[in-house]
C-alpha cells in the first residue's frame, strides 16, 4: 500500500521540485553583470563608512576602500528585503558571486541590520554580534553599505557588504 502510494506521488513531487525551484534572483538582475559605477550615498551611509574604517584603524588594520557596485547590490538586497518583508541573508550566493565575477573579489561577506535609528547603534549591535564584528575585522579591502527606509514604516534597512580582491 505504501508503496503504490510512494509511486503514485512520487511523479507530482517531482514535477512540484522543478517547478518550485529557479536559478533566477528576484533581486534585479538587471545588473548581474555589468558594473554599476554610480551611487548617491546618504549621510548615514557616509557615516557607517566612517566608522567602520575608523574601528578597523583603531585595532590596526587597512582601511577599507569604497565601491559604489557594492552599495549598488547592498541596495538591490535592501529593497529585497523592504518588498518582501523580511531580515534575511536571502541570495547571498547570487550577490557575492556578482562580486567575484564584476568586481574580482577573493572573498565576499555581508552584515545586514533592521530598524536601527543611527549609524552608530547599527556599528555597536555589529561589534556586539561575534559574527558581524568578525565580517569588520576581516581581511578585506573595500565595502559598501547601503541603508534604506521603507517608505510604509518608516524603519530601516541597512546592508553592509565586504570583499578582498
Amino acid at each position: 500500500m505504501k508503496a503504490k502510494m510512494f509511486r503514485a506521488l512520487l511523479p507530482i513531487a517531482i514535477v512540484f521540485t522543478m517547478i518550485s525551484c529557479s536559478s533566477d534572483s528576484s533581486e534585479g538582475s538587471s545588473t548581474e553583470n555589468k558594473l554599476v559605477t554610480t551611487y548617491n550615498y546618504n549621510e548615514s551611509e557616509l557615516k557607517v563608512i566612517t566608522l567602520v574604517n575608523n574601528y578597523r584603524q583603531s585595532i590596526g588594520l587597512n582601511t577599507l576602500e569604497v565601491i559604489n557596485h557594492i552599495s549598488y547590490k547592498s541596495q538591490e538586497h535592501n529593497i529585497y528585503m523592504i518588498d518582501n518583508n523580511l531580515i534575511s541573508h536571502d541570495y547571498f550566493q547570487q550577490r557575492a558571486n556578482n562580486l567575484v565575477d564584476v568586481l574580482g573579489a577573493k572573498r565576499v561577506s555581508e552584515n545586514i541590520a533592521y530598524n536601527y535609528q543611527t549609524p552608530e547603534s547599527a556599528m555597536s549591535a555589529w561589534l556586539n554580534s561575534p559574527g558581524h564584528k568578525d565580517n569588520i575585522e576581516g581581511d578585506f579591502t573595500h565595502l559598501g553599505i547601503s541603508i534604506t527606509v521603507d517608505e510604509t514604516t518608516g524603519k530601516k534597512y541597512y546592508t553592509n557588504m565586504f570583499i578582498k580582491k
